[in-house]
């Protein structure tokens, strides 16, 4: 039940303080401002007082591109903090309005004149390395970015930049994809890149650390499972499920050296991200795994000079508050800084399961150092949470594409889970002597989709002089992935009277027999109650890895850098699965188990155990148990040439794959030697003696090639190939021994823009794949295809600013891609039961939408005690298909979400936002189980996003 009234009074308070400053006439500018500004290269001192100050400057990029800005700190006014902040560096700021001011060389008197000065500014001179050491070892970007292109190191052309509130600016420094540790301009870089500060993250509001994906064009995250789980979807990249061209970083390192479905378990959203970069393709098939699709890099923030933090709560409609810190502080009068932060949570849930849906919480601390020359960063996580998963729900289809909620199980808030099937025992192991209890396994639904993961990681990045330049990004990681999650069987919810009749055949049992079905906790079950059959599964993966990327750079002549360098992984992963059980539930929300007995007068054929629980139709990777250990050794060469005005890049990468691993043989049979108890009679267990598998490939040769053209500073083009392969993991090889690697290749084409009113980044895409596997389990074989696709596609993204203190930012996508290059049909089973044969070439990529956009209107509201800010998304997702042949049309939904925040004198900041505040009901995915048409009766097994969900934060600065 909604909580939400544990904060009504809060929430009141910062609504009339809203109404109350709206219909105020003061709505100029504080005179004063807080700033907490470090000594650190100009443009990103510029950048941290527009933002603090909310005003716009104005400057020409090179004259303070090599400036180092003075600190600023406390509440100052703000002429006065500019002045401090250019003081001693040549230039001055003339203000235009209270809310504007051009940044310009100090004017001169003619030399020998009273007054005369010698220009402090230093030279601009792009292929310096100490120069460019030294702005990005203050920069906080150096952590595991270590990549650069010559651009990012020359002056940009002579026009205005504009700085404002947001990071879509094209002076903003980019770290992920780059060669040298330096990063590369947006401007000069050949590729499409979105970024987020941390304020921009909690405007998004994401749901979870996938959901953040969708800022960036062409990313659609299915994050209706929950916190974690999610099946996240690249345009043009087809994946069918999971996340296979998605990759997290942290501080420019892989969270784990090769895709996993634990992956986005191992990273959660908090006051210790700076901001995020997310690349989609470029030259990121060179460095780290050789992800040709997209790259989610998250930065930390780090320690200052001077002690500072901030310290929030926050309160959730469903029930449930978390708690986020963050402390900056020197060390002693050493150079070095450290930081500490974090958060810890507990939510009942959108969809309350009756037990904590979210708890837990996450630690991090850096220890970092700037020199002359460079910079040293150290870093620590600890994560310890767990998670609800959410599955496919019951949802009336009554036509392609419509849905409307299935009476007992809301699609916004349903949930399989409850107290009375929270604790389940399943039997395992056999015993084979009549009467004798199988061996058994403990099972928590409560745990859900978990993680308990430590990472530790450093990098450092120094200019040695006479062109040379070094940088090495380092990472281990160790933990505990659990998962105990109830998935989908694929059908659709029955009576208990049909459930019943399906099992009497399913067992070959003899005619006439009395049924008798009671609740577990009590209470008899009429035969007309519809009931559903869930798999509740337990998977504990045990996750560990090493790797280091090495980068060594060369400048060879003015404006040409050449880059080389490796990186080397080694990890492995040991998972337990017990998956096979299967568990009979009310059909609705919050279900209680069901008891399902049979007699003939004689004997009592018991259906179910105590639980509901019983097995049926196994198979090998119900009960599972394999180890893997894998190593990655990558050499790749770059070279980055500055041309006049033109940025031009390539570069080579070879890799080499080693695996080696088994799974656990498996057999099936009676557990007990009791052929009244069915329930455990189909059941599969682990046998001695394993099945091994290796794989030891070199891949076909990554490779990239990009140009950019600068017409000036605000405006440029480029165009970028790429040809990037996709290893497969071990359960790939496992089944398919003779997969081939995937092959990629993109073309991009894009062009940039921005004036103070507007910011656009626009690019036009190809991609072909060859080689994709996929497996699916028909009624009666495993099938197993390979195939391939292309795509054509637009992505758009940028910001308007019609007029003073009103934005509105803007993403799209439309793509047009289908399957290629399979000859044949598929088989599969239609509406009427029968087994049909369909040819998937020519069909749009499944579970990818073919249009989809997000607009967030915004307006500022600066006031005399602070300001305010309020906005809302508009987001919209086209048509996708669960399945290649498009037989499971999913249909198109939108959803809004809303926020507004106040910051209130020095300290004090409120912010509350909500999403899908009309509660639409969006399907993100259909009956994953089923190939091909997946409705019946006019229902389907389906998973929509959550419904609406509001939170309110109160923060503390200090």
């Amino acid at each position: 039940m909604p909580r939400f009234h544990r904060f009504v009074p809060l929430v009141r308070i910062l609504a009339c303080t809203l109404v109350v400053s709206l219909l105020s006439p003061v709505l100029a500018l504080a005179d004063t401002a807080q700033f907490a500004i470090k000594a650190e290269p100009l443009p990103l001192a510029l950048k941290a007082f527009a933002q603090q100050a909310h005003m716009q400057l104005l400057y020409e990029y090179a004259i303070v591109r090599d400036i180092r800005g003075n600190p600023v700190s406390g509440v100052i006014e703000k002429h006065a903090a500019l002045e401090q902040l250019l003081r001693n560096t040549g230039l001055e700021a003339i203000f235009s309005s209270e809310s504007a001011a051009t940044i310009k060389p100090i004017s001169r008197t003619p030399p020998g004149e009273p007054g005369a000065a010698k220009s402090p500014i230093p030279s601009t001179n792009a292929t310096d390395p100490k120069q460019a050491a030294k702005s990005h070892a203050a920069d906080g970007r150096t952590a595991g970015a270590d990549r650069t292109d010559p651009a990012a190191e020359t002056p940009a052309t002579a026009s205005l930049a504009a700085v404002t509130d947001q990071t879509q600016t094209l002076n903003e420094v980019i770290v992920t994809g780059a060669p040298t540790f330096s990063g590369v301009s947006r401007l000069h870089a050949s590729f499409s890149v979105t970024t987020a500060s941390r304020q921009e993250i909690k405007e998004a509001n994401p749901v979870s650390v996938a959901d953040l994906l969708k800022l960036s064009p062409g990313i659609f995250p299915e994050s209706s499972g929950g916190q974690t789980g999610a099946n996240i979807e690249v345009a043009g990249f087809p994946s069918d499920s999971g996340a296979p061209f998605a990759t997290f970083e942290m501080e420019g390192m892989p969270l784990f050296p090769r895709w996993s479905y634990f992956e986005d378990a191992m990273f959660r959203l908090d006051d210790t991200i700076s901001h995020v970069e997310m690349l989609q393709g470029g030259p990121s098939v060179l460095y780290g795994i050789g992800q040709p699709g997209l790259i989610a890099n998250f930065l930390l923030r780090k320690g200052s000079k001077k002690p500072h933090g901030d310290v929030g709560v926050t309160f959730f409609s469903e029930g449930g508050e978390r708690v986020d810190a963050f402390y900056g502080f020197p060390i002693g009068h050493s150079g070095w800084v450290g930081s500490i932060g974090g958060f810890w949570q507990k939510s009942d849930g959108v969809r309350d399961p009756q037990f904590p849906a979210d708890e837990g919480g996450q630690l991090t601390a850096t220890l970092s150092r700037d020199f002359d020359h460079g910079s040293v960063m150290f870093y620590a996580r600890a994560l310890k949470v767990h998670n609800q998963f959410v599955t496919d729900t019951p949802i009336y289809n009554p036509a392609p594409g419509k849905f409307s909620p299935w009476p007992g199980f809301n699609p916004l808030t349903g949930t399989f889970g409850s107290y009375a099937n929270q604790h389940q025992v399943w039997q395992v192991s056999p015993c084979f002597t009549p009467g004798c209890t199988p061996g058994t396994y403990n099972a928590d639904m409560g745990i859900g989709r978990g993680a308990n993961i430590q990472i530790v990681g450093g990098s450092l990045g120094f200019d040695l002089g006479r062109g040379w330049s070094i940088s090495n990004a380092f990472q281990g990681m160790i933990g505990r992935a659990p998962q105990f999650a109830f998935f989908s069987t694929g059908q659709n919810p029955e009576t208990l009277a049909s459930f019943i009749s399906g099992a009497e055949s399913n067992f070959v049992l003899p005619p006439n027999l009395t049924a008798t079905a009671r609740y577990t906790t009590g209470g008899a079950v009429p035969m007309n109650e519809l009931v559903t059959v869930q798999n509740p599964e337990s998977i504990l993966e045990h996750p560990k890895s090493i790797s280091d990327e090495f980068h060594v750079n060369k400048e060879l002549f003015s404006g040409n850098t050449l880059t080389a360098g490796t990186y080397l992984a080694f990890f492995e992963r040991k998972l337990v699965g017990h998956e096979g059980a299967m568990q009979l539930l009310q059909a609705q929300t919050n279900p209680t188990p069901i008891v399902v007995a049979l007699n003939d007068g004689t004997n009592n054929y018991q259906l179910t155990d105590s639980q509901g629980i019983f097995y049926t139709q196994p198979q090998s990777w119900m009960e599972d148990t394999e180890n893997y250990h894998e190593s990655k050794v990558a050499l790749f060469l770059t070279d980055s040439w500055h041309i006049r005005k033109w940025w031009l890049s390539g570069g080579l990468r070879e890799e080499h794959d080693r695996l080696n691993g088994w799974i656990q043989n498996t057999s099936s049979g009676d557990l007990d030697a009791n052929p009244y108890t069915l329930y455990n009679n189909q059941a599969p267990y682990l046998v001695s003696g394993i099945t091994s598998a290796s794989y030891s490939k070199t891949a076909p040769l990554a490779w990239t090639v990009g140009g950019t053209y600068a017409f000036d500073n605000h405006m440029s083009t480029y165009v970028r190939v790429n040809d990037g392969v996709f290893m497969p993991g071990f359960d790939t090889v496992y089944y398919q021994p003779d997969v081939p690697v995937e092959e990629i290749h993109n073309v991009e084409v894009g062009f940039k823009y921005q004036a103070p009113w507007v910011f656009v980044d626009i690019s036009a895409y190809r991609r072909l794949f060859s080689g994709i596997p996929y497996q699916f389990q028909s009624p009666t074989q495993t099938i197993n295809l390979v195939y391939g696709s292309s795509t054509n596609g637009v992505d758009l993204q940028g910001v308007l600013r019609p007029f003073h203190n009103f934005s509105i930012g803007f993403g799209a996508d439309y793509m047009d891609g289908t399957y290629t290059n399979y000859i044949g049909c598929v088989p599969y089973t239609a509406q009427d039961g029968s087994t049909q044969c369909g040819v998937i070439d020519g069909k749009q990529l499944d579970r990818q939408p073919r249009f989809q956009y997000r607009l967030t209107p915004a307006y500022v509201v600066p006031m005399n005690w602070g300001g305010m800010r309020f906005w809302f998304t508009y987001e919209y997702v086209g048509n996708r298909y669960g399945d290649q042949l498009n037989q499971q049309p999913l249909g198109s939904y939108y959803d809004f979400a809303v926020g507004a925040s106040a910051d209130i004198g020095d300290h004090w900041s409120l912010m509350l936002r909500g999403t899908n505040v009309t509660n639409e009901v969006g399907i993100t995915e259909g009956n994953a189980r089923l190939f091909g048409f997946a409705s019946g009766g006019g229902v389907i097994l389906a998973r929509s996003i959550q419904g609406r969900e509001m939170n309110f934060q109160i923060k503390y600065r200090f």
